[in-house]
């Protein structure tokens, strides 16, 4: 057997990639492999979620995948006597700096993320087949079929990213309940006469709805709707799906110069647990559900960079394997949400209840405008559907400290993201957040930290503080905004404990630190050490780790 990684990721799309990127950026030791002898050029995902970019800025992709995606704010909806104008994501513009869906195909996202890795000296084993695995009370130990026969690939962490069909799973006894849809569904990815581009275009009618998203590559628009009972079996044609687009938008639209087409079908499922010993499981292998509100890709990818910090951690010595314990306390209520969420979606806009036929055409185009004036109701959907509102309250890693703060993000919330500036250059709270590192954000006058903290006392955390004078290693708040987003006036001196995924572990009013260290001691199984270099935010200083792939 080769030498023992500490981990192996089996599958190499989207969510194992940034698994892979998260590893390298914490310096851990690991293989990823795929079964197919390339990379695939067609895929079903192909929009992006404001929160995804936000956890892979931390990586250093998110300015290449925007350059090279279509942001779309305007979604156009069809009826037969209207088409209606909705605007998008109109609150929660300033929440984020990716205010808007990027469009763009699974592919081009995977050569995207293969590229940063490439860049770092990583590389993809490809036609390596995982035929089975073993594990012991150390490591786990892979049979797998390769180009120059059967290997055996020790690790001591396994993680299954291989997708519905996962291998990983199912050798490792666990069960993925669920239900299959009866519908089948037409993609194809193509050019359109007749649309005006750049804008979300849904045409409603008695038989459901018919999708056309701005794609860009490698075709300008995709189409998505629900095929002809009659047409199930057989493969689309572009006469064929010319034939349904003529039947949702009269004659308005031509088709021509067809990439891509297919038929799919729907399944909800969701693994039975996301950890058994030494292997995890991540994105499709622990939950697949309709394509209704573009989350399956965008939940994949957050999986994996939830999981990726606590295996480096693990990995690394600097907190014991319970740990891992904490990724399917906090990914399974995330997973379960979004599976009723998009199950919900999914039976509306193809139910053939004789009620919802009539009222999709007729209804929603005059309804969905109004409804979304209500700014309350905006600012939800914009949450749920960005994924920006993912929070973990009732996880173990999440502890509010003994002197309560009554206001502000709480405990297993997202740090808020606001403009800073840093030695007098302005930047963003998350653009200098450490990936790699636990951030002990300390807040209010300088004056009142009175006691000398070191960064010397803890492996693997950052210190850095924050109030609105700013100064020499100091982050400045001249407008307030952060301390108001946090919740805090100018002078109150409170302190947190920010994940290296960008969410808030602990806070504490105050500048007691007894709390953290017992918060450190307890959760992380940190005992005091040496701390290592403190890290930044990649797609602010390129950086792609030191570790052998």
């Amino acid at each position: 057997m080769e030498s023992v990684v500490d981990v192996l990721i089996v599958g190499a799309g989207p969510t194992g990639l940034t698994l892979a990127a998260e590893l390298r950026a914490h310096g851990v030791s690991f293989r990823i492999v795929d079964r197919a002898p390339a990379a695939v050029h067609q895929s079903r995902a192909l929009a992006i979620q404001a929160r995804t970019l936000e956890v892979l800025a931390r990586l250093g992709v998110s300015q290449a995948l925007v350059a090279a995606g279509d942001p779309a704010t305007v979604l156009l909806l069809h009826s037969t006597k209207r088409t209606t104008q909705v605007k998008l994501f109109g609150e929660g513009l300033d929440q984020t700096a990716y205010p808007f869906l990027l469009f763009l195909s699974q592919a081009e996202t995977e050569r995207i993320l293969l590229g940063r890795l490439t860049d770092s000296g990583v590389e993809v084993e490809r036609d390596v087949e995982v035929l089975h695995l073993t594990q012991s009370g150390i490591d786990v130990t892979c049979t797998a079929r390769t180009a120059r026969g059967q290997a055996q690939i020790g690790a001591r962490y396994v993680v299954g990213c291989d997708g519905a069909h996962s291998v990983v799973r199912h050798g490792s006894g666990i069960g993925f309940c669920g239900t299959a849809f009866p519908q089948t569904f037409v993609i194809a990815d193509l050019e359109a006469d007749g649309l005006e581009a750049g804008r979300i275009h849904v045409y409603l009618s008695e038989a459901g709805m018919m999708f056309f998203f701005p794609l860009g590559s490698p075709a300008t628009w995709r189409i998505l709707a629900m095929a002809p009972q009659c047409d199930r079996a057989a493969e689309p044609t572009l006469e064929s799906v010319q034939g349904l687009v003529q039947h949702y938008t009269h004659d308005t639209v031509v088709l021509h110069d067809p990439v891509w087409l297919t038929n799919f079908s729907v399944q909800s499922r969701r693994a039975d647990q996301f950890r058994a010993g030494r292997v995890l499981l991540a994105g499709d292998a622990a939950h697949i559900h309709s394509p209704a509100g573009a989350q399956g890709m965008n939940t994949g990818i957050q999986d994996a960079v939830n999981l990726g910090w606590k295996l480096a951690r693990v990995c690394g010595g600097l907190a014991a394997a319970d740990l891992l314990d904490s990724y399917e306390q906090e990914r399974l209520p995330v997973a379960d949400s979004v599976l009723r969420m998009t199950n919900r979606a999914f039976r509306v806009a193809t139910s053939s209840n004789p009620v919802l036929r009539y009222v999709r055409p007729r209804v929603v185009a005059v309804a969905a405008p109004l409804v979304l004036r209500l700014g309350v109701l905006r600012k939800v959907g914009f949450r749920a559907i960005s994924q920006l509102g993912i929070r973990y309250r009732d996880s173990p890693l999440s502890v509010e400290g003994h002197r309560r703060l009554r206001r502000g993000p709480h405990a297993g919330d997202r740090l808020p993201d606001a403009p800073i500036t840093v030695d007098g250059t302005r930047s963003t709270l998350h653009a200098e957040l450490s990936p790699t590192q636990i951030n002990l954000l300390l807040c209010g006058p300088v004056d009142s930290w009175t006691e000398q903290v070191s960064a010397d006392e803890w492996p693997g955390v950052r210190i850095v503080r924050l109030n609105t004078t700013g100064g020499s290693g100091v982050w400045g708040d001249p407008t307030g905004l952060a301390l108001r987003r946090l919740g805090l006036r100018t002078r109150d001196p409170v302190h947190y404990a920010v994940r290296p995924d960008g969410y808030i572990g602990y806070r504490a009013g105050g500048t007691d630190l007894t709390g953290f260290r017992a918060y450190l001691r307890a959760v992380h199984d940190a005992p005091p050490s040496h701390s290592t270099e403190p890290g930044r935010n990649p797609e602010t200083t390129p950086d792609p780790g030191s570790s052998p792939g």
